[in-house]
């Protein structure tokens, strides 16, 4: 009998005794062990190795053509393409020869050493080779060395480079650390471009602006004679009117008086401090006098049980941190908050006569400017303006083309129409007076106000049972109408805008307090519900910051919340944070974060 008969005779019974099936088998550590004896070929000058690589100083590099080409697009033109197709030595200008060592190695082994001293040489080389993971490993690498005394030159670099992630992070670094940064001399040898469009940002963070000014100064004063003439063309840029009238006389006056432009920026400065003086919110808001916008911030009313007074606080989304504003005593629990401007926060008080007193965020929350009072009785409030709104017991204030309108939670009754209506009244900021507009003619209290696209609505609400209704108020036809229904009833709802959508947020009905939310389209015309907050709540306070939603504050089983629930239109997902503060929150206004204020 043959091998082959032998062979035969042994596996076809086992072939017939047992089922194979095929099975894949893989050796994870076979491409690892290729390469390192590559590698180790390259070391020795194996005669494998088909391409010499040399810089400038000499220094030869080996590799494999196939190696080389597969890992970049820039050494495949090359093989492929070009002269050097055909040659096994290449001459590689202008590259240092132990970065382009590096480079070579990782190509072979997929690791390479980043230090402070290589980073900027590897980035570069990387960027021409087309190496796009060592140039991302690069970026971030310069992102985290970024620190006062480098900033500038690596925003420069990564300018140079493309590299826009990069250029961006040095940007908002530069303007966060705008002080420390101007202490270093980078910031002395910038051209006076550069200087104005940073000065010309509206979000660098000075704490004054006498800051910028002295910044100024110090970079003229590094080269007097070469650039005193450019002191007109930066000081266009800084924001005098912003600067107190004490420092304007005792350190501005003297230095600019000799220039006519100068001199025309230091008198209109004075004559900015005294118009505020007097009425700070009918000054026309210009680029010069508009504070440079911190990040935006949250003003909360809340009691203080623990000594029985009412007090606004500070809130900070982007730490949780809360911070003490203002304990001033025109605050009390029927207060409510509307913002004008970003800046002007009026509170209305409904237990003080309908009393209006208003603040200057933008200075210390202590001092209250006193406003008309409303000319209607009401019994009770809520407020609402652009970026967002909220319910309120029985009437309701939202702030729309910088007007104030106060819509009656109670019906009066009109003679002349013979029927009861809603009365509606708007304070305007340029008149300083309160008028009669178009009443509302479906009786609603305990709303929720929202403003959107010119457009003033009231929603939900209270007529002898909890309302799914909105009307909308056009203040150009000055007339009401109805809009499409919410698919569920709501009493003391909450309601935000936030890009283009309203949005109606909890509230209670008979079958309870709800933790349901709707949003409304104007394009479509439809509310359509999203999901719903972790929380139940009545008459939450609902404002926008970021991109994001925050319900704030609210009342659920008779209790008030600390709990703030934070909305993402884009993943339609509800997140929490437990504030810091214990007591009832009142209300909650997104305004301009002021100049003075530290939440680190």
């Amino acid at each position: 009998m043959s091998v082959k008969e032998e062979m035969d005779s042994v596996q076809k019974p086992a072939l017939k005794s047992y089922k194979y099936e095929s099975e894949s088998f893989k050796n994870n550590f076979h491409k690892d062990k290729m390469f390192e004896v590559l590698q180790s070929s390259r070391n020795k000058n194996d005669r494998f190795c088909d391409i010499k690589l040399q810089t400038d100083d000499g220094t030869v590099i080996y590799g494999h053509k196939n190696i080389l080409a597969s890992a970049t697009p820039y050494f495949n033109a090359m093989f492929s393409n070009f002269g050097e197709s055909n040659k096994d030595l290449v001459n590689i200008k202008k590259f240092d020869s132990t970065i382009l060592q590096l480079l070579i190695d990782y190509i072979y082994t997929g690791e390479i050493m980043i230090t402070q001293e290589n980073a900027q040489l590897v980035l570069a080389a990387a960027d021409l080779l087309q190496l796009d993971y060592v140039k991302q490993v690069c970026v971030k690498f310069l992102q985290e060395q970024l620190d006062p005394s480098n900033c500038l030159g690596i925003k420069v670099f990564a300018d140079l480079h493309n590299c826009v992630e990069l250029l961006s992070k040095c940007e908002a670094f530069i303007k966060k650390h705008f002080l420390e940064m101007v202490k270093y001399d980078e910031f002395l040898y910038l051209s006076s471009e550069e200087v104005i469009k940073l000065i010309s940002c509206n979000d660098i963070a000075v704490p004054f602006e006498e800051k910028v000014y002295e910044c100024v100064l110090k970079w003229v004063k590094h080269k007097l004679n070469e650039r005193k003439h450019l002191l007109p063309n930066l000081m266009e840029h800084v924001r005098l009117p912003l600067i107190s009238k004490e420092y304007l006389l005792e350190n501005v006056v003297d230095l600019l008086k000799n220039d006519p432009k100068c001199k025309d920026y230091v008198i209109e400065a004075l004559h900015f401090n005294l118009i505020k003086s007097v009425n700070p919110s009918s000054i026309p808001e210009t680029i010069r006098n508009k504070p440079r916008q911190f990040p935006k911030i949250v003003l909360v009313l809340n009691s203080c049980i623990s000594n029985d007074k009412f007090i606004l606080n500070w809130y900070d989304p982007a730490t949780n941190q809360v911070q003490i504003a203002s304990e001033n005593t025109n605050f009390c629990q029927s207060s409510n908050l509307c913002v004008v401007k970003d800046r002007f926060v009026f509170v209305v008080n409904r237990g003080r006569l309908n009393s209006v007193v208003m603040l200057d965020t933008s200075l210390q929350l202590h001092c209250s400017v006193h406003k008309p009072y409303l000319s209607v009785g009401r019994q009770s409030y809520a407020v609402g303006r652009q970026s967002y709104a909220v319910g309120r017991q029985s009437y309701a204030v939202g702030v729309l083309n910088d007007c104030i309108y106060a819509i009656s939670g109670d019906a009066v009754y009109s003679p002349s129409l013979k029927r009861y209506e809603m009365p509606v009244e708007v304070f305007s900021l340029d008149t300083q007076k309160w008028k009669m507009v178009s009443s509302m003619s479906n009786m609603r209290s305990n709303c929720g106000v929202g403003v959107l696209n010119n457009l003033l609505y009231a929603v939900g609400g209270y007529n002898g049972r909890s309302l799914k209704s909105v009307d909308c108020y056009d203040p150009i036809q000055d007339s009401w109408a109805p809009i499409a229904e919410m698919s569920i009833r709501r009493t003391c709802v909450g309601v935000g805008v936030l890009d283009g959508i309203m949005y109606a947020v909890g509230g209670y009905n008979e079958s309870g307090v709800l933790k349901s939310v709707e949003a409304y389209n104007p394009s479509y015309g439809v509310w359509t519900s999203i999901a719903d907050m972790h929380l139940g709540r009545e008459n939450p306070r609902v404002v926008t910051l970021g991109g994001l939603l925050y319900v704030i504050g609210g009342t659920r089983l008779f209790r008030t919340t600390t709990e703030v629930e934070i909305y993402n239109p884009k993943i339609n997902s509800w997140s929490m944070e437990i504030v810091s503060i214990s007591d009832p929150i009142y209300e909650a206004v997104v305004v301009d974060r002021p100049l003075h204020l530290r939440i680190n």
